[in-house]
């Protein structure tokens, strides 16, 4: 989804309106466009994460344009998330900021009114504008609710600010070194949504499944037998969302060798069976 369909751009103009010298202002707005996708990126994380909670967001102005909740979320989730969003809005700053000020003993400032200071509400800026604010509330933790709010935050702030992400260079003394023993190159997950491998194999491994993860190989040398798809036995998880096993049941067996591609989707078992080692590649984990 283009950036221009979840900000759109209105004009101020001052009074009289007809003066020869109106003042004229630019301002960003947040769209319904945006402010589901806000809720959506929250939404998926938590979901990712297996917590629960409810996501509101707002505009500017602190008027609520979405919510949503994952089942099972205690109910007034809903109006402590809208609160934290709206006192982050209004106030232009995280509400985990007041909620340090009151600890540290300014406690009048609860008497504020439609004020919620509870971490979990986060401005939402772009191009050095706040166009609104995300708010979480009823997830496992209060720490938790602010990961989450921060996700949602960026899911539109961020998306200029990606697509002028620096480019990364690795000099090829770094590459080889990484071959040399198998290594990460790019390792941000789930910020990139993505993962680089410089892959070493000397021997077979084990049966893998990653359950969220699609792995595309680049074979670069050597050559190797693996099985992909049947079923994994003696299977464990070793990590959320990472299985490991003793070997697969069944499946596809098929030698790769330099320059093939094997792209295996999210949740396929797939194993090294045999390596005529070793096997360099290219290893790419996506999200």
């Amino acid at each position: 989804m283009r950036i221009e369909t979840l900000l759109t751009t209105t004009m101020a103009i001052g009074l009289p309106f007809a003066a020869s010298h109106a003042q004229v202002a630019t301002k960003k707005q947040l769209t319904m466009d945006g402010a589901k996708q806000i809720a959506d990126a929250v939404l998926t994380e938590a979901k990712r994460l297996n917590t629960t909670g409810v996501v509101a967001v707002v505009d500017d102005g602190g008027n609520l344009m979405y919510l949503a909740r994952v089942d099972g979320t205690f109910a007034a989730g809903a109006m402590i998330s809208y609160g934290k969003a709206r006192t982050a809005a209004l106030f232009k700053r995280p509400t985990a900021v007041f909620e340090s000020i009151i600890k540290g003993g300014r406690t009048p400032m609860v008497a504020l009114n439609d004020f919620t200071p509870l971490q979990g509400g986060i401005p939402v800026e772009v191009d050095g504008q706040i166009v609104g604010a995300v708010g979480v509330s009823g997830a496992a933790s209060a720490q938790q609710d602010e990961d989450l709010a921060a996700i949602g935050a960026k899911a539109v702030a961020g998306m200029k600010q990606a697509m002028l992400a620096p480019v990364d260079v690795f000099p090829r003394a770094q590459v080889d070194a990484g071959f040399a023993k198998g290594g990460i190159l790019i390792g941000e997950m789930p910020d990139r949504g993505y993962q680089v491998h410089t892959s070493r194999r000397d021997k077979a491994g084990m049966a893998e499944v990653h359950t969220s993860d699609t792995d595309l190989f680049y074979v670069l040398s050597g050559s190797a037998t693996l099985v992909t798809g049947g079923t994994m036995t003696g299977g464990k998880e070793i990590a959320p969302n990472e299985w490991r096993g003793e070997g697969i049941d069944g499946g596809e067996t098929r030698r790769i060798a330099k320059g093939d591609v094997i792209v295996i989707p999210a949740g396929t078992p797939h194993w090294f069976k045999e390596v005529d080692g070793p096997v360099t590649y290219y290893a790419v984990k996506a999200r």
